[in-house]
């Protein structure tokens, strides 16, 4: 019993930690705009992501963003088996 209970311990341990990382990527000359816009795809065992996109482009479409200021992506993975990168643009 109590082998059993230690187990499902590590167990709800392990499915919940994960790693979340946000780096910047590129920065240019135009002003900070109040505008963000952001796209977001999710894989799983690092290689079958399923048709999304996550793109600097869909990022700045979904924001109505014209002239881009910053570019950061969000990395994120729970186990490695799960997948998720955000890229987030802000400008005007």
């Amino acid at each position: 019993m109590k082998k059993m209970k230690i187990a499902m311990l590590l167990g709800s341990v392990a499915l919940m930690s994960s790693c979340s990382l946000t780096l910047p990527v590129n920065a240019t000359s135009n002003t900070v705009g109040t505008k963000v816009g952001r796209a977001k795809a999710t894989g799983y065992l690092g290689c079958l992501f399923f048709n999304q996109d996550a793109s600097i482009r869909t990022a700045a479409k979904n924001g109505g963003i014209t002239k881009i200021s910053t570019v950061d992506i969000k990395s994120r993975n729970i186990l490695y088996i799960v997948n998720s990168y955000e890229t987030i643009v802000t400008g005007e």
